[in-house]
C-alpha cells in the first residue's frame, strides 16, 4: 500500500505507531509497523474495523495477530502467486489435451490416406497415385512435426513443475509458522470460514503453556523456544490426520476439528497433555533439572462466528480450567 505523507505528517503518525507497539508489547518489525502505520492512517476499512474490534473485545494483540492481519488485507503477494500458478495449469492442461487432440486427428488421417494408397489398382491413373503418395509425405511431415511439439511441452511441463515447487514453498513459508510448523493465523482464519459456509460445526481446542514465561525469564529465550518446538510437535503429532493445528498466541495453540464429535475432541486433548507429560528437559550448560510444562485446555464448539471468535471462546475456557485447578 502506498503512502503519499508529507514528512511532517509521516513523523506525527510514526510517534502514534510507537505508542501503539509500546502499548500493546509489540516488537517494531517492519511488519508490525506496515500493519499499524495502516492503522494509524484510517485507510483500510476492513483492517481498522479488525483492529478496533479485537481492541473493543479486549483481545489480546500480539504478533500473531498482527501478522493474521497482515495477511489478510495487506498483503496480495501470496494472492497473486495462488492465481499465478492456476493460470499457468490451466494452459499446461489446455496445451496437453490439444496435443492429444491432435495426434489423434493426425494418426487418423495417415490412417486414411494409407488405406486409399493400398485400395488403388493398376486402373487408377498415375497422377491419382502421385498426388495421394505426395499427400502422405505431407502427413508424415506434419507427425514429424506433433512429436516435435509434444518433446517441447514436455520440457514446458518439467519448467512448469519446477516453477510450481518455487511456488509452492513460498506458499509454505505464507502458512507455515518457522518456529513450531504449525499453520499461521491467517490460514486458519480462511480455513475457519471455509468450514463455516460447508455448514460445519467446527470444535476448538486452546492449548495453553502457563508457564512459558517462567521458562523464558529462569533459563532463557533460547529455552522458551524449545518449549514452544516440543509442545507444538506433540500436538501436531495427535492432530495431523484429524485437523489443523496452530498457533494462536505466544503462549498457546489452538487446534480445529471438523464436524466431531465433543468426546473425540476431549480424546484429542488428553492425547495432547499425556505427549506433553512425558516430556523431560535438562539444562546443557548446568545439567539441571527443568520444571515439567503446565498446559492448560479449553474446548469449544460453535457453527457460526469467526475465527477469532473461536480463539477467543476457546482460550476462556482454557483460562477458566487452570483457574479451578
Amino acid at each position: 500500500m502506498m503512502f503519499h505523507d508529507s514528512m511532517a505528517i509521516a513523523q506525527e503518525k510514526m510517534t502514534k505507531v510507537c505508542m501503539f507497539l509500546e502499548h500493546h508489547v509489540l516488537p517494531p518489525t517492519p511488519l508490525n509497523f506496515q500493519v499499524v502505520y495502516t492503522y494509524i492512517s484510517k485507510i483500510h476499512f476492513a483492517l481498522n474495523n479488525a483492529i478496533d474490534d479485537a481492541i473493543d473485545a479486549n483481545q489480546n494483540i500480539d504478533e500473531l495477530f498482527i501478522e493474521q492481519l497482515y495477511f489478510e488485507y495487506l498483503n496480495q503477494g501470496h494472492k497473486t502467486e495462488v492465481a499465478m500458478i492456476e493460470n499457468v495449469n490451466g494452459v499446461i492442461n489446455s496445451l496437453s489435451r490439444n496435443a492429444q487432440q491432435t495426434e489423434k486427428k493426425l494418426n487418423d488421417f495417415a490412417g486414411h490416406v494409407n488405406d486409399c494408397l493400398h485400395s488403388l489398382d493398376e486402373n487408377n491413373i498415375a497422377n491419382s497415385r502421385l498426388a495421394l503418395e505426395r499427400l502422405n509425405e505431407q502427413t508424415q511431415l506434419l507427425l514429424s512435426q506433433q512429436a516435435q511439439f509434444k518433446q517441447e511441452l514436455s520440457q514446458a511441463k518439467k519448467l512448469h513443475e519446477a516453477t510450481k515447487k518455487q511456488l509452492n514453498t513460498l506458499r509454505k513459508q505464507h502458512v507455515i509458522d518457522p518456529q513450531t510448523g504449525l499453520y499461521k493465523r491467517h490460514y486458519l482464519t480462511k480455513q475457519t470460514q471455509l468450514w463455516l459456509k460447508q455448514d460445519k460445526s467446527i470444535s476448538a481446542i486452546a492449548i495453553q503453556i502457563d508457564n512459558l514465561e517462567h521458562f523464558i525469564n529462569n533459563f532463557g529465550d533460547a529455552i522458551g523456544e524449545v518449549i514452544l518446538n516440543k509442545v507444538a510437535k506433540q500436538v501436531q503429532k495427535y492432530v495431523s490426520q484429524s485437523g489443523l493445528a496452530g498457533r494462536s498466541a505466544k503462549d498457546q495453540f489452538i487446534v480445529l476439528l471438523a464436524n466431531i464429535e465433543p468426546e473425540t475432541a476431549k480424546l484429542i486433548a488428553e492425547k495432547v497433555i499425556a505427549g506433553v507429560e512425558k516430556l523431560r528437559f535438562i539444562s546443557s550448560k548446568s545439567d539441571l533439572k527443568l520444571p515439567p510444562i503446565s498446559l492448560s485446555l479449553g474446548i469449544t464448539e460453535q457453527q457460526q462466528g469467526d475465527f477469532n471468535q473461536l480463539v477467543k471462546s476457546a482460550s476462556n475456557a482454557a483460562f477458566k480450567s487452570r483457574a479451578s485447578q
